[in-house]
Order: structure tokens, then C-alpha cells, then sequence
């Protein structure tokens, strides 16, 4: 692993005072992609089996951003943390998030996220990675893959289909089979999702070094002819050389 950062530093003892007050507390999701492959993060995740008005307790600068979901902001440092309470997510009625949440355990949590590679756990007092999905393997292997069920996934939160191409883009990773006949055929629901949440996965896609990749993929999927049909439109129109 790389020379440890300042943030990655407080968000160490972020963790070692939630332990200290007797809770569970792992960095989770796509810090710990990051860090096995040796990048640094731009932000660190915290999940415990605090509750969120613990965490607000143990800390003396938060904010609640989703105490709902069980997510309190802590400032520390001059660097911000999400702070997540483990949890299992209940039905999804609007394709983006769900109506309830059960506070959980690590197990349980790392199951309603969206990819194996992003659902992963590191233990910053052991230094070690907790996997419960197999993310460690198709980091290896490079390979995007959900969690689960796929069309389930999608069904849940529509966004994590251009989230699949995203990460196959900017990583240079290939999706799974299953995860991309699972796209291709919920394409179309893509609609559900805010003109925003769209907008922001397609800016990351279009700046990536490798964005012509991921205008194919997202050709190939179907997601763009609904997200941008203008250029679907365009297919054929010679271009000029330069």
C-alpha cells in the first residue's frame, strides 16, 4: 500500500475512537478498491455498528446529511467523513432509494451495494480486507461485477447502470456477463433517474482518458440512445479528419 495520507491518517482515528468507544468501524467501499490498487482516495467511508446518534456523540463537529440511512458527516482535520451505520436496505419504490432502512450487520451491509469491487471492508486496526462478495478476486481479475442479483440491483437504484460503464471506463475493467445483459435489458428504465444524477456519471465518462471506451459501451448497452438520443441521430454523418 502506498505512503499513508493525512486524511487517510484521520480517518484512522476515526475509526480507533469508535473502537475505542466499543464499535466495529471499517473503511468501506471504494477507499478500499483504491487502496489495494495503490491509489490514493479522494474521500474515506466509514461503516460502524455505531448508531448515528452515537457517532454524533463521540464526535464533536457533525452533521446529518441521511441520519434516515444512518449517515452522519464528521469534520475532522479540515477533511469531511461519511460515517455509516451497517445496514440492509427495504424495498425500492422509486429506482433510486429505498423507502426504509434495518440497521444491520457488516455481512448484511456489504450486500446491498452495488458492485463486488465497491463492497468490500478494510479493518484499519488489523490492516486487513474483509471481503464477503468477492471483490478482492475481480479487482484481481478486473472485472465489474454486481452484487447479487443484477436486474435486482438496477431495478433498486437505475443509476448503477452508467455507474457499471463509469467504473469499466475510468478503471479499464470489463463488465461481467451477467451484469451486462442485465444493463442492455434495463436500459431503457434509465429515464427514472434525474437529468442531474445522468449528467454527472456521463461528465466523469466523457473526461476520462479512456472515453472513447466508454461512448461504446454505452452505444453497445442502449443506454445511449436514451440518454442522448441527438447523438444516436448522428450515427453515419461523416466527420471531418480533424
Amino acid at each position: 500500500m502506498k505512503t499513508e495520507t493525512p486524511m487517510e491518517s484521520t480517518a484512522r482515528e476515526i475509526a480507533r475512537r469508535l473502537r475505542a468507544a466499543g464499535h466495529v468501524a471499517y473503511f468501506a467501499g471504494g477507499c478500499v478498491r483504491d487502496l489495494l490498487r495503490e491509489q490514493a482516495p479522494k474521500d474515506f467511508d466509514i461503516a460502524t455498528d455505531a448508531r448515528p446518534e452515537v457517532v454524533q456523540k463521540i464526535f464533536p463537529r457533525t452533521y446529518a446529511v441521511g441520519a434516515h440511512f444512518g449517515v452522519i458527516v464528521v469534520l475532522e482535520n479540515d477533511f469531511q467523513f461519511e460515517v455509516a451505520t451497517f445496514r440492509s436496505d427495504g424495498a425500492y419504490l422509486d429506482g433510486r432509494r429505498p423507502v426504509e432502512v434495518h440497521f444491520a450487520t457488516a455481512e448484511e451491509d456489504a450486500a446491498r451495494r452495488d458492485f463486488t469491487i465497491n463492497g468490500m471492508f478494510f479493518d484499519p486496526e488489523k490492516d486487513e480486507v474483509i471481503d464477503f462478495v468477492g471483490g478482492r478476486a475481480d479487482l484481481e481479475k478486473k472485472l465489474i461485477r454486481a452484487i447479487g442479483d443484477p436486474a435486482q440491483r438496477f431495478a433498486e437504484d437505475r443509476l448503477r447502470m452508467l455507474r457499471a460503464v463509469r467504473f469499466a471506463t475510468v478503471l479499464g475493467f470489463e463488465i461481467d456477463a451477467a451484469t451486462w445483459d442485465a444493463v442492455r435489458m434495463s436500459a431503457a428504465s434509465i429515464t427514472e433517474i434525474s437529468a442531474e444524477r445522468i449528467r454527472e456519471e456521463l461528465v466523469r465518462i466523457f473526461l476520462s482518458p479512456n472515453r472513447a471506451r466508454g461512448w461504446d459501451l454505452l452505444d453497445a448497452s442502449g443506454l445511449m440512445r436514451v440518454v442522448l438520443p441527438e447523438l444516436e441521430a448522428m450515427k453515419g454523418c461523416e466527420q471531418p479528419p480533424q
